[in-house]
């Protein structure tokens, strides 16, 4: 009983590691470099005014990058 406790806490313990590191992986590739009003037009992009966050560009693949 006590060695499945202990098995248990250390899955657990690796799961939450795992999760960790995915979190942090995922959250470094959602920041988004920025992209000039020329690059988003040739990329085939339109640039759409968003209230008090400025100009973003919305890409056929669906990522909006700031507009510098």
């Amino acid at each position: 009983m006590r060695m499945r406790r202990i098995l248990g806490l250390a899955l657990a313990a690796a799961t939450l590691a795992g999760a960790s590191a995915v979190g942090a992986v995922s959250a470094g590739a959602t920041s988004l470099p920025n992209i000039s009003r020329d690059e988003c037009t040739a990329a085939g992009g339109q640039i759409i005014s968003q209230p008090y966050a400025g100009y973003v560009c919305a890409l056929p693949d669906g990522t909006k990058p700031a507009i510098t």
